[in-house]
């Protein structure tokens, strides 16, 4: 269902029923059915912000961003928040601007916290920004897969997805979120998270240029409450799909919903603790 608010700029998809409410940011050009696999498990009802490549044109700030989250999350009462990439820049905005906002949170693959992104990541987007223009819907594609992890970049589902966002995203509004975000980071001092002591779970991979490792990390330990999750290389959506869902389910649901082969698989530190496993 989807369902324009007034008090939102956006609209939302919603599924599921009850409470509580978690509100879900997507990355960039994501969609609801990228964003959706993250929520599988989450009890309660669960919305969807819905970011198409027109609306996303009209957000080309972080603080245009957190705008969008809070008026979802204000519109439908949503005590509790999952941003993916760049939507976990915007929640990111939001506990610093107002620590209190939700009872937890999940960043999944932070992309830059107060620092801008990897100035090879900045220049992939600028070069996409200008395929996107052309509406080059194959260097698009070819862009989207770069912006995946290498590890993963050449496999089928993974060229297929990339052709078919692309097919959807490549035009000028896109053009202009890639340029915008490329050099733009969430915070400017990540010292104002230090506020926020609601649980957060953070959620990163190795071998991820777009969303480095140590980006994750940082902003685990930025957090006086935080819960920090590494995954190997092979990405969250395509080696480790049902992992990731176990994990956040397992966080927001407050059950221990995974099983010692994931443990084994992946660096995993408790709340107020952070640093790598041996």
């Amino acid at each position: 269902m989807t369902a324009p608010d007034d008090d939102a700029r956006l609209p939302y998809v919603l599924t599921g029923a009850g409470r509580p409410t978690t509100v879900f940011a997507p990355g960039l050009g994501g969609s609801v059915e990228q964003t959706r696999p993250f929520g599988s498990g989450v009890r309660g009802t669960r919305a969807f912000l819905d970011h198409d490549e027109d609306d996303a044109a009209q957000s080309l700030t972080y603080a245009d961003l957190a705008a969008d989250v809070r008026g979802v999350a204000d519109g439908t009462g949503a005590t509790r928040a999952v941003g993916v990439s760049l939507g976990a820049g915007a929640i990111l905005q939001l506990l610093a601007a107002t620590p209190d906002r939700f009872e937890c949170a999940v960043l999944v693959l932070p992309a830059a916290l107060d620092r801008p992104r990897p100035a090879l990541v900045a220049a992939r987007m600028r070069a996409a920004a200008e395929k996107a223009d052309r509406g080059d819907v194959e260097a698009v594609a070819a862009a989207l897969r770069d912006l995946q992890p290498a590890a993963v970049r050449d496999r089928p589902d993974v060229v297929a997805w990339s052709r078919d966002r692309a097919q959807v995203l490549a035009g000028p509004a896109f053009a202009r979120v890639l340029r915008a975000f490329a050099d733009q980071r969430p915070l400017a001092d990540r010292g104002v998270l230090a506020h926020c002591t609601a649980p957060v779970l953070v959620v990163g991979q190795e071998g991820d240029d777009a969303h480095p490792a140590p980006v994750a990390r940082e902003t685990a330990a930025a957090l006086p409450n935080a819960e920090l999750v590494v995954f190997p290389p092979g990405g969250l959506l395509w080696e480790y799909r049902a992992r990731t869902r176990a994990r956040i389910s397992g966080f927001l649901n407050g059950t221990a919903e995974v099983d010692a082969e994931v443990d084994a698989e992946v660096d995993v530190d408790g709340p107020g603790v952070v640093g790598d496993l041996p």
